[in-house]
């Protein structure tokens, strides 16, 4: 998508920041986890046919409940990547949410977030709690709604077309300065999880917060992340997603590829420019280039995956 005129009213702003954040579409082809672009995918007639069927769609940070300038409308940003994702002429059966579903954690968030999303016409969603969904007093809200596929614990694992997927929670405990933290207990789950699987397997793990250190004086890690990297470290092919910086950043270490991903809501700033994180307002004819979609690919020799991203500008 190409812009020409820079000159964009806060309605094509909108619509811009809908078709940036509309997410991550993985595709699954003879093997091959190839990358979608999604507004092409929309588009182009026999699309699906060329890649196949799509194996996911990864939403981040939709914030439902923010209403400051950076995105007056995040339900409607929202709203219209649900509408691009439903267009595909061949849907995913996965949809994955890496957390910050709402601002506050309140009911009436979490309430119309749910609502939006059963619009998706996708089989599964599989969701990772952000640290603004468990904001409330007795955080009860996200594990009210989204937690009976972990039973309440928020982490777990589940296997489709031969791709392990591993859930995990790193808001629940944050530490030095925001930082995510899975704890003792979910790290002995999550070896254990992983030992029982052959090192041939392909694996997604996704989490909130980022898995390794993008920016440490704003939290922007998981403490105690290397042990996972270490179990993770004997597989072919791991990619492991996040969200909350709102933003690309990718990491390649030996078959382990880190990617983040963009929001739905808003952009923050990059790492370590300014004063610190947070929704960040850009002008209308710069909001192309801070937006776009993301890919992967998963080759059959090797097997391991490799990403991709296009920005809108």
């Amino acid at each position: 998508m190409i812009l020409s005129d820079s000159r964009l009213t806060r309605r094509e702003a909108l619509h811009c920041l809908a078709f940036g954040g509309a997410g991550t579409l993985f595709a699954l082809s003879g093997g091959v986890l190839t990358p979608v672009d999604l507004a092409r995918a929309a588009s182009l007639p026999g699309q699906g046919a060329e890649l196949g069927r799509p194996l996911f769609v990864q939403f981040s940070d939709t914030h439902i409940g923010f209403h400051k300038d950076a995105n007056p409308d995040v339900a409607g940003t929202l709203a219209a990547s649900i509408s691009l994702v439903n267009a595909l002429l061949v849907r995913p059966a996965l949809v994955l949410h890496t957390g910050d579903i709402t601002h506050l954690s309140k009911p009436e968030e979490f309430d119309r977030a749910r609502a939006l999303f059963s619009h998706l016409r996708a089989t599964e969603l599989h969701t990772v709690p952000g640290e603004h969904d468990v904001a409330d007093a007795t955080v009860s809200e996200y594990f009210h709604r989204f937690g009976a596929l972990s039973g309440g614990k928020g982490y777990y694992s589940f296997d489709h077309v031969g791709v392990h997927f591993v859930a995990l929670v790193n808001v629940l405990q944050a530490k030095d300065g925001g930082a995510g933290f899975l704890g003792e207990e979910q790290r002995a789950w999550v070896q254990h999880d992983l030992r029982a699987r052959a090192a041939s397997t392909p694996i997604v793990v996704f989490a909130h917060m980022p898995l390794w250190s993008i920016h440490d004086a704003w939290g922007w890690r998981t403490l105690d992340a290397e042990p996972l990297m270490a179990e993770l470290r004997r597989f072919g092919s791991v990619s492991v997603l996040n969200g909350h910086i709102h933003q690309i950043v990718q990491k390649v270490e030996g078959q382990i590829t880190f990617h983040t991903a963009r929001s739905t809501a808003y952009p923050q700033p990059a790492p370590g420019v300014g004063p610190g994180p947070g929704p960040l307002k850009v002008p209308a004819d710069r909001l192309a280039s801070v937006l776009g979609v993301s890919s992967v690919t998963l080759q059959r020799h090797p097997r391991q995956f490799a990403l991709h991203d296009v920005s809108l500008a």
